[in-house]
């Protein structure tokens, strides 16, 4: 991660454990440490401006004044707690670390709008820097959806990295020419391109993936629906049927008419006719008629 220290910076021993852990990190990025923007009520220090492809974190760099371990505790409300006793955190008395970061993303918002830039969403961290030998546990808490805490110092970067790469989740929005614009913007000046390409940011956003194409499949249609029309296709046809040959036999009898009687048979037998020699009769002497 490519990190960028103000000149007139006066680092705290926190603040200089965090740019550490920031250099250590290989995640895509750009941070601005110890920012120092115009205000109406004069000059106002910003912990960090974090760049990475996804989004912007605006972050407040807080360290312990002693050596504290266990079950850290922190409220939107109430004082935050390290087990059973009051955070000893380096911080005004009375300041409250949620309100502080609240107001250093919301005067870098202002700063924007006063330079006609629309960064999009802000979101905001305070990270915690233990002593050397601390462990704080849970080591991230998240406040509110777009604010998070977060523990971490050299010997502890795991956190950090994942809420640095997952803060603002999605495609990558923020180019290098997006950066410059934005940290130009911001400050008054801007990173060199090589410094960014080198940190990892791309020249051009990349092509999102080609969805699947997807061929439209024919509807199947509905079997009982179809098997419901095919029976009334067959009664229909049964009954035309049906009603077809009825009208056939009823046509035939108006047709044939009322049928007729059928005539007696005749008792009269014809006589039956020797049939006669058509040759002369033998006679034989002495025969009369001969």
């Amino acid at each position: 991660m490519l990190v960028k220290v103000d000149d007139r910076a006066e680092l705290s021993a926190a603040e200089r454990e965090f740019v550490e852990c920031l250099r250590q990190l290989p995640s895509t990025g750009l941070a601005i440490v110890d920012l120092r923007i115009a205000t109406q009520r004069g000059t106002r220090q910003i912990g960090a401006v974090i760049w990475t492809p996804q989004g912007v974190l605006v972050t407040e760099v807080i360290g312990f004044r002693s050596t504290q371990s266990g079950i850290l505790t922190v409220s939107m409300e109430r004082p935050w707690r390290v087990g059973d006793a009051v955070a000893d955190l380096e911080l005004d008395l009375g300041a409250d670390p949620v309100r502080r970061l609240e107001s250093a993303v919301q005067e870098v918002q202002r700063t924007f709008e006063r330079a006609s830039y629309d960064p999009g969403q802000l979101c905001g961290a305070v990270a915690l820097i233990p002593r050397r030998g601390a462990v704080l546990r849970p080591a991230r808490e998240t406040l509110r959806p777009g604010l998070d805490v977060v523990v971490g110092n050299t010997a502890e970067l795991t956190e950090l990295r994942i809420l640095l790469e997952n803060f603002a989740p999605g495609p990558p929005r923020w180019t290098l020419g997006r950066v410059c614009a934005a940290t130009r913007a911001l400050t008054g000046w801007a990173p060199e391109r090589g410094e960014l390409i080198a940190a990892g940011f791309e020249d051009k956003l990349p092509e999102p993936p080609k969805k699947p194409r997807v061929w439209q499949t024919m509807r199947r249609p509905d079997t009982r629906r179809t098997h419901d029309v095919i029976g009334w296709t067959v009664l229909t046809v049964a009954v035309l049927g049906m009603l077809m040959v009825l009208a056939a036999i009823a046509g035939s009898l108006l047709a044939e008419g009322p049928a007729a009687e059928p005539a007696a048979p005749s008792s009269s037998v014809e006589p039956t006719v020797a049939p006669t020699s058509a040759g002369a009769a033998e006679c034989w002497p002495l025969q009369p008629g001969c």
